[in-house]
């Protein structure tokens, strides 16, 4: 898609009935004052969940109202298959958003943020609170930014034992550690279910927690001879990935 994307509430068919739809708001601005678009121009509506319209911009009312019109049908896009999911150790200072953005711009599936032994930065209480609300946010502008109609889902802060639990059930399961006697290049990867990705904190994933993940079915990779910093590594990880699942042909 080459149009702008704007995010609505709600995307029914019902909901583009009766021949125009006025984005206002937050995003009305955003296409008013920010983007500046003119009658004549293309946009998409999405819910952010896969559902999604095109449009033609009618007319631009005062700072922070888009009237469109000729409005397509809604279409629904299945969820990609393999679904990959990458737990994100959490990274020092505003590193957390990097890691989510470029994820979300690569085309992650679902981010879980970890609070593994060795990460500085813990989420506690209000705190933890608002740095997730500032990793969804991020998904949600990235999101837009990369022109998707389905956003990653960022998942609450997860446990070690939370995350050996998501490897457990994941049709393929792998640590990034230097460990690893394998690239991730050459793993065998399946055709459907979930792919998790672990990225651990700046100081590495513990050795109890590699034995956790061990147990849970999760294989240790290596990505390359470079070491890549954790806000880095799991975008890095992913498009390695997608090459090869046949969603980036």
């Amino acid at each position: 898609m080459t149009a702008p994307v704007f995010v609505v509430d709600s995307l029914a068919p019902g909901d583009l009935s009766g021949g125009q739809y006025v984005l206002d708001g937050p995003e009305g601005r955003h296409a008013v004052s920010v983007k500046r678009l003119r009658p004549g121009e293309g946009v998409v509506l999405t819910d952010g969940r896969g559902r999604w319209a095109e449009g033609v911009v009618r007319a631009a009312e005062g700072k922070d109202r888009l009237v469109l019109a000729e409005l397509d049908p809604v279409h629904e896009e299945p969820p990609e298959q393999p679904r990959i999911t990458v737990v994100q150790a959490l990274p020092k200072g505003d590193r957390g958003e990097l890691a989510v953005e470029t994820l979300t711009e690569v085309g992650v599936d679902a981010i879980v943020p970890w609070t593994a032994s060795r990460c500085i930065t813990q989420w506690k209480g209000e705190r933890g609170l608002k740095a997730l609300g500032k990793w969804r946010a991020t998904a949600r502008e990235a999101g837009k930014q990369s022109r998707r109609v389905r956003f990653p889902d960022v998942a609450d802060a997860a446990t070690s034992k939370q995350v050996a639990s998501l490897l457990a059930d994941a049709a393929f399961a792998a640590v990034l550690h230097e460990s690893g006697d394998a690239p991730l290049s050459a793993a065998e990867l399946p055709a459907s279910g979930d792919i998790v990705l672990v990225v651990g904190p700046e100081g590495g994933v513990s050795p109890d927690e590699l034995a956790l993940f061990a147990e849970a079915g999760a294989h240790p990779y290596r990505l390359g001879r470079s070491v890549l910093r954790t806000s880095t590594a799991g975008t890095a990880a992913t498009a390695a990935l997608l090459t090869r699942t046949g969603r980036w042909s």
